[in-house]
């Protein structure tokens, strides 16, 4: 595909492009190659090009590698004995790794409404180029159904905010929303110029431009809240890359921000923690891992219960326990009514 067609392909939404790669690596036993997935998977395929250089589209790939990593997705690397090189890894997702523990059972009536809600989220949520897609997926050797009933799906969808902002980006409008951080009560209204809308760790953040100041800031969505407005200013394009920038700047807060912690052994947290890109195992046992905002991670492990221990920093130990006291006191009161 000649450059200018690619930039005429159809957009897929990257959650769609997620779930069709999670999609397609449970769909195998063997795996896949690089170049299976780009020129098979919706998402990768309208932009492939059989015969030129797809040096995007790859890198591309590893971004969503990571992501759905992050997103506690088992995504096994397997190396062929025969064949040496990185276009000749294959790629799966086992699916023992990513049912539902043996230990879960349904009954049949709960069997049948979870039916109804998998065929009615999969309608929802499979375009038919990916069902499509899928065909030529088996074609390659895979075996299964496709896999809805049985497995979690863990990926997030869009904020509200990221359409108006998409929208102001390509118009160039300034734009005024209310923001509001972590320990504050009320939220603040930020008017900004948006500079790049990139998602890091399998969450959207916008690179903006305070009109004021003219400080650069990096906002989470999900801490958008109400309506993102446009201000009826507009603003000259940028010549400068600055999602790269903005990428860059949240993979080094990423970098340098270190959680350890103990996990008990053969749950749900070790499997999940165990697969973020960037985890150490400690000679203590402990995992060492990444993050960049800490009342995210926060959040993460408090949902993981008795099963991790947080050592440091105290601060992430102190938010923990805090979310586990909360959740605690509110079981409680309800107990009681």
């Amino acid at each position: 595909m000649s450059p200018e067609r690619a930039a005429d392909a159809p957009r897929v939404p990257v959650e769609e492009r997620l779930f069709s790669l999670v999609l397609a690596l449970l769909a195998t036993d063997t795996g896949l190659t690089k170049n299976e997935i780009l020129s098979t998977v919706q998402g990768y395929r309208q932009r492939f090009d059989h015969g030129g250089n797809n040096a995007n589209l790859e890198r591309q790939f590893e971004r969503d590698k990571d992501d759905i990593r992050d997103l506690g997705v088992p995504l096994e690397t397997i190396e062929s004995p025969a064949e040496s090189g990185n276009q000749n890894l294959r790629y799966r997702i086992p699916r023992g790794s990513y049912e539902l523990p043996g230990d879960i059972t349904f009954s049949v009536e709960e069997t049948a409404i979870l039916g109804l809600a998998a065929m009615v989220w999969r309608e929802g949520s499979l375009s038919t180029e990916s069902r499509r897609a899928l065909v030529k997926l088996r074609a390659l050797g895979g075996t299964s159904d496709e896999p809805v009933l049985g497995y979690a799906p863990t990926l997030r969808v869009r904020d509200s905010a990221f359409e108006p902002l998409r929208t102001a980006l390509d118009k160039h409008q300034v734009v005024r929303f209310a923001y509001l951080k972590p320990g504050e009560v009320e939220s603040r209204v930020r008017t900004v110029i948006p500079l790049a809308l990139v998602q890091h760790r399998g969450r959207w953040h916008l690179a903006a431009e305070e009109t004021g100041t003219g400080a650069q800031r990096t906002f989470l969505l999900r801490r958008i809240v109400g309506q993102v407005a446009a201000t009826g200013e507009t603003f000259d394009a940028r010549a400068d890359d600055e999602s790269a920038r903005a990428l860059r700047e949240l993979e080094e807060v990423w970098s340098s921000h270190t959680a350890v912690v103990e996990v008990e052994l053969e749950t749900d947290a070790a499997t999940r923690l165990l697969k973020r890109r960037g985890t150490v195992t400690a000679t203590s046992g402990a995992l060492e891992l990444h993050y960049s905002d800490l009342n995210i991670i926060a959040d993460e492990l408090a949902a993981f219960g008795p099963e991790v221990l947080v050592l440091s920093p105290v601060e992430l130990r102190d938010a923990v326990r805090s979310r586990l006291a909360l959740t605690t006191r509110n079981h409680t009161e309800d107990a009681r009514e």
